[in-house]
């Protein structure tokens, strides 16, 4: 976290309503025309091609994280969940969205004293001997001050922006309307939860917003490696906490990625980066538990070498039905196996079934046939999700909030081993938990060999069943219980040709009528309103012209 003096508009303490809605809906209306413009040939100079597309993507992912910033917390906050959606958005989004950080000006020393004394009913003199005016950083939920208790503890103070809650309050209404409306559109609603995507920013948003959930994470988070000497994590000072302020242990740190401080402290660059990947498979093993924010900002190094964690705002969980469910995807995926790959991730919620699945049956199948070419251990974290991701855009997946938060941390975690070891492999060090998990008891007690006997099984219970199946189906057929559908492609490109020249008929008769109108208005000397028509009956002189265009394509594929 960096301290920013540029000016927002929404940091303004008259900022009003009616000027918050309009930003936002400008925002909103600005991003549909460019995505309207970026779909239309003629905008593009020399043609329309995938890589001009591309980089039109690319420049309007930049534009969009910049207007996230400029419009505040709620949008920086919800730029960073959509950072792990690439299931929703195209990856150049993606890629710009992760890159979001919280760069906003710090708010004032008078604020945070009242703030502090409103919620603790002290003045911040009686609670601290010390609090240092200068933030340490400032985020746009909050910023942290160094401080000392009367009993001579250095601690560090979070403090929870002013006016935090009524912005989220203003915001949330309006992205509802946003969502709804993304939700009834008849291409980007298609296979997708809009209303429920809403709903689950909104939980993570307010959750964040409560500074004593931030404590109980932290709390949590700290025992699940008190037996471990390598993890430091600051302890929570209850007594001098509330909703909007939360006092943490200071534990300084070397940042890490600052590599050159590091060597200078004489820390082994390479254990480190392997201790990094370490802590975060022990948290999706050990509980699910896991710090679902994990850029360098938020881990450092102290001088013994152990890391610390700071910032427990969000948090994720894997719960047991999910691992449970991940035995089957790892069937699936050791046997190489697309159709149990499928039903494993319908299973879990993570794909939604339409009704026909081949196509993604297909892509799963494919990638699988190129992720098992390598070994285990020669894989890449980045590369794998790139893969995922590629598939998942377009196709109907919904990845969970908790799967693409694993994906960030170990992709990001990837990142910054290499940054620390430019040989580091994070599938190598997770190759011994990987097989852990396919061999150790789950929670019901079964282990991979029950699970393939309980499979062998079903196959031959599906075997012994498949005559009854065959006789029953055709009884349907004959009771007209059952229907077959055939598509027809050569009879829908004659339909479309039908359509087109019934249109372009409609186009060519209110084009006559214009230029007949205008023709008899010039003869008898209305120069202007003849003119006005003239302009107007370019409109459907335009459709006419894109009709014909459509027609030669159906024509040329006959």
């Amino acid at each position: 976290m960096t301290v920013s003096n540029k000016s927002y508009r929404w940091n303004r303490p008259k900022y009003s309503r009616n000027r918050r809605r309009i930003d936002i809906w400008l925002f909103v209306f600005s991003f549909l025309f460019k995505n309207w413009l970026n779909n239309r040939k003629w905008t593009y100079r020399g043609g329309l091609t995938p890589e001009k597309q591309a980089v039109r993507r690319r420049g309007q992912a930049i534009w969009i994280r910049e207007n996230f910033l400029e419009l505040g917390p709620t949008f920086i906050k919800l730029g960073q969940l959509f950072s792990t959606r690439a299931d929703l958005f195209p990856t150049e989004y993606v890629e710009e969205l992760s890159k979001l950080q919280d760069r906003v000006p710090a708010f004032s020393y008078d604020q945070i004293e009242e703030i502090i004394e409103s919620d603790f009913g002290k003045p911040a003199n009686k609670l601290f001997s010390t609090l240092d005016p200068i933030p340490l950083a400032a985020a746009s939920l909050g910023q942290v001050h160094r401080a000392k208790l009367h009993g001579g503890e250095e601690v560090v103070v979070k403090v929870q922006r002013p006016g935090l809650k009524q912005l989220f309050t203003v915001d949330l209404v309006i992205l509802r309307q946003i969502a709804r409306y993304f939700q009834n559109h008849p291409k980007w609603g298609k296979n997708r939860d809009w209303m429920g995507i809403y709903e689950e920013c909104c939980r993570i948003l307010w959750e964040e917003t409560d500074y004593l959930n931030e404590g109980r994470n932290a709390d949590t988070f700290r025992r699940n490696f008190r037996d471990e000497d390598w993890v430091c994590v600051p302890r929570v000072y209850w007594k001098y906490a509330s909703p909007r302020v939360l006092t943490l242990e200071y534990m300084p740190g070397i940042k890490i990625s600052h590599y050159e401080a590091i060597e200078a402290a004489g820390l082994d660059r390479k254990l480190l980066a392997r201790l990094g990947a370490k802590a975060y498979l022990q948290q999706i093993l050990n509980g699910g538990f896991f710090h679902a924010d994990p850029h360098p900002g938020n881990l450092a190094v102290n001088t013994d070498g152990a890391l610390i964690f700071y910032d427990f705002g969000m948090m994720g969980q894997i719960e047991n039905n999910i691992r449970e469910g991940l035995m089957d995807t790892l069937m699936g995926i050791s046997q190489k196996n697309g159709d149990m790959v499928v039903r494993s991730l319908i299973n879990l919620g993570a794909l939604v079934p339409t009704g026909d699945m081949t196509s993604v049956s297909r892509s799963i199948q494919f990638m699988l046939d190129n992720f098992m070419d390598k070994p285990f251990e020669e894989q890449s974290v980045d590369a794998i999700s790139e893969d995922l991701y590629d598939i998942a855009y377009g196709q109907p997946f919904r990845f969970p909030a908790t799967f693409t938060f694993v994906m960030r941390a170990f992709s990001t975690l990837e990142g910054v081993g290499k940054g620390l070891d430019p040989e580091f492999n994070f599938m190598e060090v997770a190759q011994p938990y990987a097989m852990q998990l396919m061999t150790n008891t789950s929670s019901n007690g079964n282990t991979i060999f029950d699970e393939l006997g309980r499979q062998a099984a079903q196959v031959g219970t599906t075997a012994l069943g498949l005559p009854g199946r065959i006789d029953d189906t055709i009884g349907k057929l004959e009771r007209g219980d059952l229907r077959v559908r055939v598509r027809s492609i050569e009879s829908e490109r004659v339909i479309r040709r039908l359509s087109a020249i019934q249109l372009g008929t409609n186009y060519t008769v209110l084009l006559s009528a214009l230029l007949i109108c205008a023709t008899l208005l010039l003869v008898n000397e209305y120069k202007i309103v003849a003119a006005i028509a003239a302009i107007i009956a370019l409109i459907p002189g335009w459709a006419l012209l894109r009709i014909l265009k459509r027609l030669d394509r159906i024509d040329r594929m006959f």
